[in-house]
């Protein structure tokens, strides 16, 4: 493992980082909270292959927060009342302000989980929300040829996959039933209820998972 790990940027290890992760373990299931864990560590790696420095260009600690709390809207803990990213950022943001972060912090963590699934928006409101949503991507198995072989084994060794692609579409899909509001059409927890449509229905997320160099 510590082999492994050696290849790997490490996690944060302060309070209200463990606090984090304690929290999406909590919430969610193993597969989306590793799920979670990985996206960080993909977009420390991707931020290192593109040049981008932290503590200048980037706050790896928002960083770290972005992705690891990104997919808390799709818990069961999450209201039901609007879309998954808007509701996961919510709770992020209330998270990191109770643990003493001002809005120049929990902003921008908020802006970077509620534009995860937004293509072609989130790219164009900075480095953050940009890393954010390229680490998520990296992990659903697009875009990921800066990561070598032996960090996917050793990253995926440490935070197994466990079909998460499958379990997080079950995720969002429950919560979108929920309400109108959640699941309205032309957003991604819309188009997955519609794409599951019947019991066994499989969506293009987790067909292009499969397909990935991941797997799902």
């Amino acid at each position: 493992m510590d082999t492994e790990a050696r290849l790997l940027p490490a996690l944060p290890d302060t309070p209200v980082a463990r606090a984090a992760v304690e929290l999406v373990r909590s919430r969610e299931s193993e597969p989306v909270a590793n799920h979670s864990i990985r996206s960080y560590v993909f977009a420390a790696l991707l931020a290192e292959h593109e040049g981008l420095k932290p503590g200048i260009d980037f706050d790896a600690e928002l960083l770290f927060h972005a992705c690891v709390l990104h997919d808390l809207g799709a818990s069961p803990s999450a209201p039901g009342q609007a879309r998954f990213e808007v509701e996961g950022a919510d709770m992020a943001a209330r998270f990191l302000a109770e643990h003493g972060y001002g809005a120049d912090k929990t902003d921008p963590v908020w802006e970077a989980i509620a534009l995860h699934t937004s293509d072609g928006i989130a790219e164009r409101r900075g480095v953050l929300a940009y890393l954010t949503r390229r680490g998520i991507g990296v992990d659903i198995g697009f875009g990921t040829e800066f990561v070598t072989d032996a960090q996917g084994e050793a990253l995926h060794g440490c935070y197994p996959r466990l079909d998460m692609a499958t379990v997080l579409v079950d995720d969002v899909v429950r919560q979108a039933a929920r309400s109108p509001q959640a699941g309205a059409r032309y957003t991604v927890p819309g188009e997955f209820l519609r794409e599951r449509g019947e019991p066994g229905a499989v969506t293009a997320l987790e067909l292009a998972a499969r397909a990935s160099r991941w797997g799902s």
